[in-house]
């Protein structure tokens, strides 16, 4: 964990608690070594470090590559060990550089969904996730956040005070999904993709606060 990540754990923890007055429930179903995948429900620009802060490791988050062509911000960027995509998230490099960060043994944070819901509802998960788990050995934890939305949404220029939790679900494993794909056919391995993914969203809307 970098000395800026560090700051910017203990910062963003001070913000939520005092703003937000945050609850966050399960941090302890997350490993605390070896590779990791948390798979996030999206509702607003806030939500990864909503759910990498409050952890005692650091978090990989995913960055457009644009943005670390700006000085400053790009060199905070690289100072957090961001992983720099494409604006989809889905090009051949950026899903090398996620591997690769789970293959040394890293903490990385996906959106099932793929970008920010527009009106506070669970949208339906994209088959890349599930290509991300099958090409690697993580495990998977599901994680759902809850007031988010209300809190900071696409179409706010603000964060308004709402109360904010963060529920870590139990991890996924999905070693069967991985076995059949091995020796499967095109077709059907495209399906577990979706198939893994539809399982991970349906962790994800099963959780309540407090479960």
């Amino acid at each position: 964990m970098s000395f800026t990540y560090r700051v910017t754990a203990i910062v963003c923890r001070i913000v939520f608690g005092l703003y937000f007055r945050w609850r966050v429930l399960h941090r302890e179903r997350v490993p605390l070594t070896g590779p990791g995948i948390l798979a996030v429900n999206h509702a607003s620009f806030l939500d990864p470090p909503l759910v990498g802060s409050p952890l005692p490791r650091m978090t990989n988050y995913l960055a457009r590559e644009n943005l670390f062509r700006f000085p400053v911000f790009g060199s905070y960027l690289r100072a957090l060990q961001a992983v720099p995509v494409d604006r989809d998230g889905g090009g051949g490099a950026g899903l090398k550089a996620i591997l690769d960060r789970l293959e040394a043994g890293g903490l990385i944070l996906l959106f099932p969904e793929g970008t920010r819901t527009r009106d506070g509802k669970l949208q339906p998960a994209r088959a890349g996730i599930g290509l991300t788990v099958i090409k690697s050995n993580a495990p998977v934890i599901p994680v759902r956040i809850f007031g988010s939305f209300e809190a900071f949404n696409r179409y706010m220029k603000f964060p308004r005070p709402r109360k904010i939790t963060i529920q870590f679900g139990e991890p996924l494993y999905f070693e069967k999904q991985r076995e059949e794909a091995r020796s499967c056919p095109k077709p059907r391995l495209k399906q577990i993709y979706q198939e893994i993914a539809d399982e991970i969203m349906a962790a994800i809307a099963k959780m309540e606060p407090g479960d």
